[in-house]
């Protein structure tokens, strides 16, 4: 049996991944569980679960660091948002622990000192993101299979259509309607702005050591198609299904074994027409920004990720219009300056000065 340390667990994947481990009792155990905070939706949880251990990062952050260090799991599940993350799956890894990772900011913000640390403390790294998923199941869910170019799907978001002068006037409750998935609200800000899609691309930089030429983002409307890979022959495979991310959590749990999933199953008897088109640069200034970040490294995508965490948030508030989403970002990466990340230390460092950064470039913008 298989024993699970579950971070995050009151978000969309920690709720989803306590229904993949409910669906499969005799194969897993979830035997520890840690959220931000100490709600009802969290304590109602650990009474359903019963896990050996929990604790809420809002009431005592070491207790809630230790779950991901717990001598009994095999596994541990970083389903966190936010840059918090990062501390979580550096434990785990410091741990020895396999890391099932579904927080982008963990590779995004220290792609380079996570790997180190895998390597050094022979720990493996196991992909939930869906695209991630996706490749990686392409490759024979070996990290390290050679490829010839990866090639990731982006639904695009809700606004695809919309003109410049449209996206000034988006509100937070129409960018919260994402046409396929139902994420938590950061992410589905930054799928509209497909500032999403470029931390997957610095993601697939450190997880599959691809070259950033060597990465390809497409949109994809359909969410069908999670992502793909070309060989060097130039065979391409990918991974199809229904949009539901209890595969990818299972697959993270299970691989090379393929469970029964409850999933909707893809019915090829019935018209079905897969659309694929490029990314129009113009129209999402926040991928090209991620892209810049990722191929300069150090601290610039730890900079980056803290302006888009404080400007989504002042946008959620409504106090940031949509496309100043980008404005402060941009302002954040003019103003902070570059510098190499050696520790958790300098990105922790890097977090904080990009976040009062922003605060200042959006006060600016009013």
């Amino acid at each position: 049996m298989k024993k699970i340390a579950l971070i995050g667990s009151t978000g969309s994947i920690g709720r989803q991944t306590a229904e993949v481990v409910k669906s499969h009792p005799d194969r897993f155990k979830i035997v520890g569980m840690a959220a931000g905070r100490d709600s009802e939706t969290f304590r109602q949880q650990v009474k359903e679960v019963a896990p050996d251990y929990y604790a809420s990062a809002q009431n005592d952050k070491k207790a809630a660091l230790d779950i991901a260090r717990l001598p009994e799991a095999d596994t541990v599940v970083v389903a966190c948002s936010g840059f918090s993350g990062l501390e979580y799956s550096l434990a785990a890894l410091e741990a020895g622990k396999t890391l099932a990772l579904a927080n982008k900011e963990t590779l995004v913000c220290g792609g380079d000192i996570v790997n180190a640390l895998a390597e050094k403390q022979g720990a493996d790294i196991v992909p939930i993101d869906s695209e991630h998923s996706a490749i990686w199941q392409c490759l024979g869910f070996d990290r390290k299979a050679p490829f010839h170019r990866l090639i990731i799907t982006a639904s695009g978001g809700p606004f695809r259509g919309y003109t410049p002068e449209q996206l000034k006037k988006v509100t937070p409750e129409q960018a919260l309607r994402h046409p396929t998935w139902n994420m938590g609200a950061k992410i589905t800000i930054d799928s509209a702005t497909m500032l999403n899609k470029g931390f997957e691309v610095i993601e697939a930089h450190h997880l599959y050591g691809a070259e950033y030429g060597a990465i390809t983002a497409v949109i994809h409307p359909q969410s069908i198609v999670h992502s793909m890979v070309e060989f060097n022959d130039g065979a391409v495979l990918a991974q199809l299904s229904n949009p539901d991310m209890r595969l990818p959590i299972q697959a993270a749990l299970t691989y090379p074994e393929r469970l029964e999933c409850s999933l909707l199953p893809m019915d090829f008897t019935k018209a079905l027409s897969l659309e694929f088109s490029p990314v129009e640069r113009s129209k999402y200034p926040c991928f090209d920004l991620a892209l810049e970040c990722g191929e300069r490294g150090g601290n610039a995508p730890a900079l980056l990720n803290a302006a888009s965490e404080t400007a989504v948030g002042l946008f959620l508030d409504k106090k940031l219009s949509f496309t100043d989403i980008y404005r402060v970002i941009d302002a954040v990466l003019e103003s902070v300056p570059y510098a190499p990340v050696h520790s958790y230390g300098d990105i922790k460092a890097a977090d904080a000065l990009a976040r009062a950064a922003a605060l200042t470039a959006a006060h600016n913008l009013r």
